[in-house]
């Protein structure tokens, strides 16, 4: 089963860069691995492998709001740069 929400789906233009990223600047990668774990955390609350609260669902959602903002970010940047 696919998770939503995955970077390369979020960002389907940038993927190459993404992967080059990924392994190349440590902040990137950080973030990108932040943001996986964000992601799949809620995709195993909301496909009920792992009960929680409303309150804490929103808040997780919330987190993974800014690091895709900083995420985009980071890709402007690097993208100005080329």
């Amino acid at each position: 089963m696919r998770i939503p929400h995955e970077l390369r789906d979020e960002f389907p233009d940038q993927a190459p860069l993404i992967e080059r990223l990924t392994t190349a600047n440590y902040e990137f990668g950080r973030l990108a691995a932040a943001y996986d774990e964000v992601n799949r955390h809620i995709w195993r609350i909301e496909s009920e492998d792992e009960p929680t609260s409303d309150d804490v669902l929103e808040k997780l959602k919330k987190r993974r709001l800014l690091l895709k903002d900083d995420i985009a970010a980071l890709l402007t940047k690097e993208q100005h740069r080329m």
